[in-house]
């Protein structure tokens, strides 16, 4: 089948008794790039405690929600056709355990740290990273990185718009002009479009191949957004199902981290999470657990919630039991092939409520200064180290590094290949050795 092809042919052993997506789920996390994730942040800093959770438990999570929603969509809609399409599991963990192997040290600030970096050079995304990586870096083939079939490629490419084409030319990234003398990031202005890297413009071609003309073009088309970069329309029903795993773990897992960790007070979720946005959790609770939460529903989920840690992991769990099980099937006419046609939702008041928690989460954590303080300093690392490396190549590249440099088609890219895959200690330990007048030795393996 077609969907099932790979890059490079690739030939099963006749006594190998695994599915196509077996093969991809042992590819993914057998990768470098993968165990990469356990170095590298997701909201709280590394190191802040060992419970928190990193890129890697994340994406772990992920994968489980994903395959969840997938199992209950055969169990809500099996006479629909788009049962049809659903991943197998391991083919739907694949998917999901790769949606953040592209992220750089320091998360999304590493990211517009590197886009900065690479602003006349094609620029740098997360998600156009992670197909680089899929496709090209990792080294399970001789030229087709992971080597993973077209139904997965598909499933992983999250914003099928290229980089070019969804970059807004008013948002250039650049420096902050009216500093006094040191430089400072521009963050805003920094920020990538959603969207894959033009050098990755020859696998999307490969990937897309089966489709035809029309639904290729309508795949790739996006919204303009004034004074944004342009959004991207459409992704894969296996995406969707990936997506709408983000969506659920960023906000009901990530938002139990920073409950046990105190970072959010009881006034700052009746703020953002109001008892408007709960209408679909305060029904399910009234009816599954009738009379627990007294006459006020939202009053005692919210006592339940900021109680002890064994009564927040209850409700996360209540909560996790009344978002997935919501899961449904949209169809999207203007298109032919079912593996497009086909996208996995929430419905309008179960969405409500994630968008509310992740909101929540963004807004007093992520956007807080104690977070923001960590953020821009390792964007400013990440701009600092690159810089040096691609000052005297031969000089600062590990030699393998510089082996494979001397070689590239695309110098700069190779250079931010190196960056971003490294894990936020890995580029600290860099940094040190590098600006820190007491760190480092010759002794030292780069």
């Amino acid at each position: 089948m077609v969907w099932e092809e790979r890059r490079e042919v690739w030939r099963q052993r006749s006594f190998d008794a695994r599915t196509s997506g077996d093969v991809d789920y042992a590819r993914v996390i057998h990768s470098a790039s993968f165990r990469r994730l356990q170095g590298k942040t997701q909201i709280l800093n590394l190191g802040d405690s060992d419970f928190y959770r990193t890129r890697l438990t994340h994406s772990l999570e992920v994968a489980q929600i994903a395959v969840g929603l997938t199992i209950q969509l055969r169990h809500n809609r099996p006479d629909h056709d788009a049962t049809k399409y659903l991943p197998e599991r391991s083919m739907m963990q694949a998917i999901a355990c790769t949606h953040d192997l592209g992220h750089p040290p320091f998360g999304h600030g590493g990211e517009v740290a590197l886009n900065y970096c690479m602003r006349d050079a094609g620029g740098f995304e997360g998600n156009g990273q992670t197909l680089r990586i899929l496709s090209k870096l990792e080294k399970m083939s001789k030229a087709a990185g992971s080597n993973l079939t077209r139904e997965t490629m598909l499933g992983v490419l999250k914003y099928p718009v290229a980089y070019t084409a969804a970059t807004n030319d008013s948002r250039k990234p650049k420096l902050l002009t009216d500093t006094s003398g040191t430089p400072i990031l521009d963050r805003k202005a920094s920020k990538p479009p959603k969207c894959y890297m033009d050098c990755e413009q020859d696998v999307v071609d490969w990937m897309l191949k089966p489709l035809a003309g029309s639904d290729r073009e309508e795949f790739q088309a996006f919204n303009e957004v004034p004074g944004k970069h342009q959004e991207a329309r459409h992704k894969s029903f296996a995406c969707s199902l990936m997506d709408l795993a983000d969506d659920i773990s960023f906000g009901i897992h990530d938002l139990e981290d920073v409950l046990a960790m105190g970072l959010i007070s009881r006034a700052d979720f009746e703020k953002h999470v109001t008892p408007e946005h709960c209408t679909a959790l305060l029904t399910y609770l009234n009816t599954e657990y009738p009379g627990q939460y007294g006459n006020d529903v939202y009053t005692g989920f919210a006592d339940r919630l900021f109680g002890d840690g064994s009564e927040r992991k209850h409700q996360i769990n209540r909560v996790l039991n009344m978002v997935i099980p919501a899961v449904d099937i949209q169809m999207k006419e203007e298109f032919k092939e079912s593996r497009i046609k086909y996208q996995a939702i929430l419905p309008a008041p179960v969405m409500e409520f994630v968008l509310a928690i992740k909101n929540l989460v963004r807004e007093e954590v992520v956007y807080s200064p104690s977070v923001q303080h960590l953020e821009f300093k390792g964007q400013m690392m990440v701009i600092a180290v690159f810089e040096v490396l691609r000052s005297e190549p031969e000089k600062f590249l590990p030699a393998d590094v510089f082996a494979r440099f001397k070689n590239a088609a695309d110098p700069l890219r190779l250079i931010c290949d190196y960056v971003a895959g490294m894990t936020d200690g890995y580029l600290l330990r860099t940094y040190d050795r590098l600006f820190s007048p007491r760190m480092g030795s010759v002794f030292d393996k780069l």
